[in-house]
This record gives structure tokens, sequence and C-alpha cells, in this order.
């Protein structure tokens, strides 16, 4: 397996594998699962809650540090329309929003990072397996889909409402409903994910945060830091590589 930091992302996932520094206090707009390759990571949670893992799945909303103490690791991002996290909604309705340890000690690191490269989130978890499949309202869905699939800028929740045939403050309502999260939050998160996805090694910052719909650098910068806890810099500076899958 190829060293070094590297991201990967698909229509609705993305995986970060690497070394990255501990975080400050942030929340996702997308579940995220956090595996420890080379040892036990920190995690920071409300009300003076601290645990030591070697991995964790925590839900769309949640604030947290993530302090993965010098050690490799890997962080995949799941949209919430994946089929993983439709699946996973029963999961966190019974057990939290934060579920430690849910992914079983592999033999191999490399047989693990082979399986986190083809996002392969069930065999991750282990014989439990997934339960089955939650609906999400469909007008959720497609806006989704609107937001990830826009050409040049980001649609804003008037214009979704519209297109679902709803006033923008029941849109609103819907939208966090469904997701756990508000409209703004996720927008913000597809902006981050385009220059995220837009970046390359030998390429600048400025140009990845216009390919987010950003304003400038300093604005993408300001939502990076907010939705990671981290500077852009110090998460897409140590790239090797960025592959973006159809």
């Amino acid at each position: 397996m190829l060293s070094g930091n590297a991201l990967t992302l698909c229509a609705d996932k993305a995986l970060y594998l690497g070394e990255i520094p501990a975080t400050g206090w942030h929340r996702h707009a997308a579940p995220v699962l956090l595996l420890g390759l080379s040892g036990r990571f920190r995690l920071l949670l409300p009300k003076g809650r601290e645990e030591s893992c070697h991995s964790a799945l925590i839900d769309a909303g949640v604030e947290h540090v993530f302090d993965p103490r010098g050690e490799r690791v890997a962080l995949m991002y799941l949209e919430p329309d994946a089929p993983e996290v439709r699946r996973l909604r029963p999961v966190f309705a019974s057990q939290g929003p934060v579920i430690g340890e849910p992914v079983p000690r592999a033999r191999s690191r490399w047989h693990t990072e082979q399986r986190l490269h083809s996002f392969d989130l069930p065999t991750l978890l282990g014989p439990g397996g997934l339960p089955p499949l939650a609906s999400v309202d469909p007008r959720v869905l497609s806006s989704l889909r609107r937001l990830r699939e826009a050409g040049e800028g980001v649609p804003d929740r008037e214009a979704l409402a519209r297109a679902a045939h709803l006033s923008a403050s029941r849109f609103n309502h819907l939208f966090s409903e469904e997701l756990g999260v508000s409209f703004r939050s996720y927008r913000i998160w597809t902006q981050v994910r385009r220059a995220m996805a837009a970046y390359r090694p030998d390429g600048s910052l400025t140009e990845a945060a216009l390919d987010g719909a950003f304003a400038d650098s300093a604005h993408f910068s300001r939502m990076f830091r907010h939705t990671f806890g981290m500077t852009p810099s110090s998460v897409l500076r140590p790239l090797r590589a960025v592959n973006v899958l159809d």
C-alpha cells in the first residue's frame, strides 16, 4: 500500500488516508467513520466525555475534537443519502450518535486499507452487517443531488424549496428532520467537498476555493475550519494524490 496522504472522492463518499493534526471543536454535515490504522486516537465529546478508540462512527451534526496522536488514520465521510447511511439511521437511533469501536480489529492493515479504498463499509463493520435501508423523503434526496450535481455556483435554499414545491421554512424543517443537519450546514459541506475535489497537489488553495463557489480563499479557509476543525493547508498541502471516481 502506498504511503503518504491521499484523498479519494466518489459520488456519495469521501476517504482521507494519512496523518493529520489534532482538530479543534467542529461538526460535520455528514456522518464519518474514524479509524486508527497504526494505533488509538483520542476523541473529545460534549459534557467532558473523552474516548480512546481504534474506531468510531459519528453521526452528522455532532460536535467533537479528533486527536490522531500522531498515528496514521482513515476518515470516511458518508453523504446523507448514501445507502450505508440510510442503513445506519436506526443504529444511530438505538445506540446514540457516537458509536465506539464499530470496526473489529483486522489482522492486516493492508486488508483494512483495501476495504477502505473500495468503500466497503459493510465488510469493515463485521458480521453484524447493516440493517435494512431506511427511507428518506424523495424531495430531500432530489435536493441533495441538485446540490452535488450543480455546475456553476451552488443552488440556494429558495431555489431548492421551489423545486420541491415547498415554502423555504418548510423546506428547512424537512431537510433538518430527515438528515439531522441544517440546510445551511450541508450546503457549506457541499462547497467544501467540491473545493477538495478540485484541489491538486501542485495547485493553489485559491483555485480550489473558487471551484467550490467560495468568494475567496479566506472565505474557504473559514468554512473549512468550521467544517473540519483544521486549516485547509494542514489537510490539503500534505496530499500525495487526489482521486475523483465516477
